[in-house]
């Protein structure tokens, strides 16, 4: 069976939080009985329907994780990759993936270049400029990163409250560059990406359950 695999990030620019990525594989030639959009067209209502749309229809994907104190070591442009890297070797894995079973496409700014992953899986990638307007699989890789990003952001303002991380999902909104000269950083802040912040000193630790 032949697949189309896209990869596509979220949170790249975002003061605090991770960089998340998703890798979501579709059968060559499939098609669907719907419009399919990237995450940037839809409002967050129609983002969770189509997330819940892409379960019920049973696509494959994997999600990875760069965390901010990984983030502000190796910097943002690597850690997209890093989890790049993490998502596809994990889908690679649960489908058991080969070389020639398989077309990898990832939305522009995002790379494949491990030179372990290339001659360790055999498979071989390639980055698209807007990729996330001509593939389906990247545009609903897409959707999968956005959603479960700000899932995941959401639940973080429960433990750091008055950032309002559930509002701004950790962007650099007015809102959220008040809260951090006010509380200074926590310790999901990108502390490299805070520093232009004026009044900031040290990261604030505080977590409430």
């Amino acid at each position: 069976m032949k697949y189309i695999v896209g990869i596509d990030e979220v949170g790249r620019g975002a003061l605090a939080g991770p960089i998340m990525v998703a890798a979501l594989a579709v059968q060559s030639g499939r098609r669907f009985n719907r419009k399919v959009k990237d995450s940037k067209a839809l409002s967050p209502r129609n983002r969770e329907k189509v997330a819940k749309w892409i379960n019920e229809v049973g696509l494959c994907y994997t999600i990875a994780r760069v965390y901010p104190a990984l983030v502000d070591r190796i910097n943002i442009a690597r850690a997209a990759d890093l989890a790049a890297y993490r998502a596809i070797t994990r889908l690679s894995k649960n489908l058991d993936l080969k070389n020639g079973d398989i077309s990898i496409y990832l939305d522009g700014g995002l790379y494949l270049k491990s030179k372990d992953y290339q001659d360790n899986s055999g498979l071989r990638a390639r980055t698209v400029i807007k990729g996330d307007q001509k593939y389906n699989a990247v545009k609903l890789a897409s959707v999968v990163a956005k959603v479960n990003r700000d899932r995941y952001m959401t639940r973080l303002s429960r433990f750091y409250p008055g950032y309002g991380f559930h509002v701004h999902k950790g962007y650099g909104t007015k809102m959220h560059r008040e809260a951090v000269r006010k509380l200074g950083p926590s310790k999901v802040h990108r502390l490299t990406f805070v520093r232009k912040i004026r009044s900031i000193s040290k990261r604030n630790g505080r977590r409430t359950s």
